[in-house]
């Protein structure tokens, strides 16, 4: 996926520069070296995108993934505001044109002022991009959420429930000290239980090794428990075999238990307080081709008949698709999209691709919370869905 992003950033890097060096500096700049060194940014981003992506590995998602991601954002940082100074330059002309054939007026100052806009909001996006590179990773976010489940029993009225997602660990193998930081706002929360809706890794259990002990901090009264999102089933790097992905996968599972973790794979664990008990369930992932569809929800549920159930399934489709339609599950907690890793004013471009994308969703009797995740895959950036830790407290 990355590598498609690579493919369309490279001609957001050549498009707008041909337009720039056609309408401005060819025209402005007298000096041919001058003029020649207009296209060495583009060019040598280029070049290393050559060199990261077919030299020297067979696998550079899995190798180089920091790197891409760092050219990734300086293809952004560079294409973007160019091509909306285009896009401004273009819409100007486009005006400008239209008056001149209504009116004969040459309208310099129009296009003058497109120009400017085009330059501003250039200015803002290249901001954006550089704050949600530099500042957007660790800009955490606790949401608390209130939510009612009419037959909660007595015993777990403002029980604290704390949702994190998508860690993807191998995304910071440098940068370790923003998981410490996670750790400890997680245990600022002093929550009762600890819900994890999978994404552990990028591609291969070995990410996780070196965030073992910073990620077994979590702690609360009733434990940590998790899931298998997408990545962790490893189809994202290229195996031997069938055999090496089922056996990374189940060593993720054991490195999850190592840390204290209780790994729900199509089954479920009962809550107790008091007499009273809740059901937590936890499925495999499920969701549209291709991501894996492993899920086996009725084998899972299996027990909990007539008790409260808190359901955990990575790819939020799974809601709607059959928990609604099969189950009388209160409470699906689900990661998955990330936002995309943007919004702005209230607009991602994770709404086109999911009905429920982020935040708090209900359907009668039955609620769906789509946490926005804490790590990234490819792109190191976040702006407006910043790394989210969601606690719920629970109320009759």
């Amino acid at each position: 996926m990355l590598q498609r992003f690579a493919y369309i950033f490279v001609m957001l890097l050549f498009v707008p520069d041909i337009y720039i060096y056609w309408g401005y500096i060819e025209r402005r700049v007298k000096s041919k070296g001058l003029r020649l060194l207009y296209w060495f940014p583009t060019l040598a981003l280029v070049a290393a995108f050559v060199v990261l992506m077919y030299i020297g590995s067979d696998n550079p998602m899995s190798e180089r993934s920091n790197a891409i991601g760092w050219l990734s954002i300086l293809m952004m940082a560079f294409g973007f505001p160019k091509l909306f100074f285009m896009l401004f330059g273009l819409l100007g002309d486009l005006c400008r044109f239209i008056i001149r054939l209504f009116t004969h007026s040459r309208a310099r100052n129009l296009h003058r002022l497109f120009t400017c806009v085009g330059t501003i909001v250039g200015l803002c996006i290249f901001c954006i991009i550089l704050y949600a590179r530099v500042f957007g990773l660790r800009h955490f976010v606790v949401n608390e959420v209130a939510l009612h489940i009419p037959n909660l029993p007595q015993s777990f009225e403002g029980y604290r429930v704390l949702q994190v997602s998508d860690i993807h660990s191998g995304s910071f193998r440098d940068m370790p000290d923003v998981l410490e930081e996670l750790v400890k706002h997680v245990n600022e929360q002093q929550a009762d239980v600890i819900l994890f809706t999978g994404d552990l890794v990028n591609q291969r259990s070995s990410e996780l090794e070196q965030f073992m002990q910073i990620l077994s901090g979590f702690s609360a009264k009733d434990g940590v428990y998790s899931i298998l999102g997408n990545h962790d089933y490893g189809r994202y790097f290229r195996w031997q075999g069938k055999d090496d992905e089922a056996r990374d996968t189940d060593r993720l599972c054991d490195l999850q238990r190592q840390m204290g973790w209780k790994m729900l794979r199509n089954e479920h664990d009962i809550l107790h307080h008091g007499t009273d008990s809740i059901a937590i369930i936890g499925v495999e992932n499920q969701g549209n081709p291709p991501f894996p569809q492993e899920a086996d929800l009725p084998r899972a549920m299996k027990g909990t008949e007539g008790m409260t159930k808190i359901l955990l399934s990575h790819d939020p489709t799974h809601w709607r698709k059959e928990v609604i339609p099969t189950t009388d599950i209160e409470l699906t907690l689900s990661g998955h999209t990330h936002g995309t890793q943007f919004i702005l004013f209230g607009w991602s471009p994770a709404q086109y691709i999911y009905k429920e994308w982020g935040g708090l969703y209900k359907e009668g009797n039955q609620q769906l919370y789509v946490n926005l995740g804490i790590g990234f895959v490819g792109l190191p950036f976040r702006f407006g869905a910043w790394p989210e830790i969601t606690v719920f407290t629970l109320q009759k």
